[in-house]
């Protein structure tokens, strides 16, 4: 097993276990940079959220920790 393997596990381990603190710290920062930007990037901001949950949620290999 390799190091990437290792990283890929344990990554995978803190989303099964975190999911729902990540999901709301993505959206947390989600909200600040659109507050920023006075929702002028909002599309694009929601669009990178969605992006950033599904890449996390494909690091277990299941698709159930992250909404």
């Amino acid at each position: 097993m390799g190091f990437l393997d290792k990283l890929k596990g344990t990554v995978g381990k803190a989303v099964d276990d975190h999911g729902d603190t990540i999901a709301q710290g993505i959206d947390k920062a989600a909200e600040v940079v659109d507050g920023k930007t006075g929702g002028k990037h909002h599309d694009r901001i929601e669009r990178g959220t969605a992006k950033a949950k599904d890449a996390l949620d494909k690091l277990d290999g299941k698709d159930d920790d992250i909404r």
